[in-house]
């Protein structure tokens, strides 16, 4: 069966995981999955920008380098970063073949849609000489927390998938920061408990953990600020620019301006015409993330939400800045009712109707989750 096929008979959401399965499957195969410098990338917001900043810098300085990201916005191959280029179907394929082969077929049946994508990457960045894994869900018990690492990037850390991670930030840093073996840096936290947990392991367990204000100084700060601006960088992208300079600042390598040539990941806050920026961010701390850098303007806001995000709180946020908010169709069984979004609306006095076509010399902002980015590029924009 060819994997597309094969991923498709995977469900891609559980109501219940098992967090012992990925860590047995992968005691059998790791000797065949020898990963070298796996930065892993834990946190709420900020995994996919700050992993692709890294491996970019990487792959400019002379390395070979792989970045793991998810979900994908349009492709499959998003997910899997090899020098420069998303994974080509061959690539895939050829992986796929080989893991078949690695696995008895109880295994691999009982793979979850993340955990076989997770050993796919891991063989296709077999021979990299720097490995970055973003985390999908939580940390210590994440499909990605299996490999050796060198180093936990930890962005920052809000409430997000609480029926899994639990409903205080104490629960959810704790299970995220679960996942640090060895070393880590912490980007700035909104959330003083996020430093109290850390401060708990690194005494506990020995861990080394810095703040990046701890690693990067005034020469940093200097190139970062020029980074950012010939990037024409959003204040929270600057922030993750922030994080991976400092793993590599960590790893001993120096870096220059023109390694980061490359704009960040696509869909995070990208403006695909003069009327029209797209962000995948679907929970409260990315929506402020959009607020603080389009303050000022006013967009129509094409949202949609899953029922298990905060979207009252979410669409309170984004209030400033909407001219008014335009319902898009989404098909996936975790979207919310389309009223209820309504009576949410109603109660926050935010206009609204249901997503038809774009306007010309209207400006907009389509935001709620992966989801929804996909839908309005796939129907509604050419």
């Amino acid at each position: 069966m060819i994997l597309k096929d094969y991923l498709d008979s995977k469900p891609l959401y559980y109501d219940e995981i098992d967090y012992t399965r990925m860590p047995r499957v992968y005691e059998k195969i790791k000797s065949s999955l020898p990963l070298k410098s796996v930065i892993h990338i834990i946190g709420t917001n900020g995994k996919g920008t700050t992993g692709r900043f890294l491996a970019n810098a990487l792959y400019a300085m002379g390395h070979s380098v792989g970045h793991y990201t998810s979900p994908h916005i349009l492709e499959f191959n998003e997910r899997i970063w090899l020098n420069g280029s998303n994974t080509t179907d061959a690539e895939l394929e050829d992986a796929h073949v080989e893991l078949q082969k690695l696995l008895p077929k109880s295994d691999l049946d009982s793979l979850s849609y993340f955990e076989y994508t997770t050993l796919l990457a891991a063989i296709i960045f077999n021979k990299c000489d720097y490995v970055v894994m973003e985390a999908g869900l939580g940390g210590e018990f994440d499909a990605t927390a299996v490999f050796p690492k060198r180093l936990t990037l930890v962005t920052p850390i809000a409430y997000d998938h609480e029926a899994f991670l639990g409903s205080s930030i104490e629960s959810i840093a704790s299970t995220k920061l679960n996942a640090i073996q060895n070393s880590a840096i912490l980007a700035p936290q909104s959330y003083d408990e996020v430093y109290g947990i850390a401060d708990i392991l690194k005494s506990e367990k020995s861990i080394n953990i810095k703040r990046v204000d701890e690693v990067l100084d005034e020469k940093d700060m200097e190139l970062i600020e020029n980074i950012a601006k010939k990037l024409s960088l959003a204040p929270y992208l600057k922030e993750n620019l922030s994080l991976s300079i400092a793993a590599l600042k960590f790893l001993g390598l120096e870096y220059k301006i023109e390694h980061f040539s490359s704009a960040p990941l696509f869909g995070r806050i990208t403006k695909i015409s003069d009327d029209i920026i797209i962000d995948v961010g679907h929970n409260a701390l990315a929506a402020q993330s959009i607020v603080d850098a389009l303050r000022g303007e006013k967009y129509i806001i094409i949202y949609n939400s899953y029922k298990d995000k905060n979207y009252k709180e979410i669409l309170r946020i984004l209030r400033p800045i909407a001219l008014h908010v335009e319902i898009i169709t989404i098909s996936d069984k975790r979207a919310e009712k389309i009223e209820n979004i309504e009576t949410v609306l109603d109660s926050l006095e935010i206009k609204y109707s249901i997503f038809n076509k774009i306007k010309p010399k209207q400006k907009y902002l389509v935001f709620g989750s992966f989801s929804v980015v996909e839908r309005f590029l796939r129907e509604y924009y050419e």
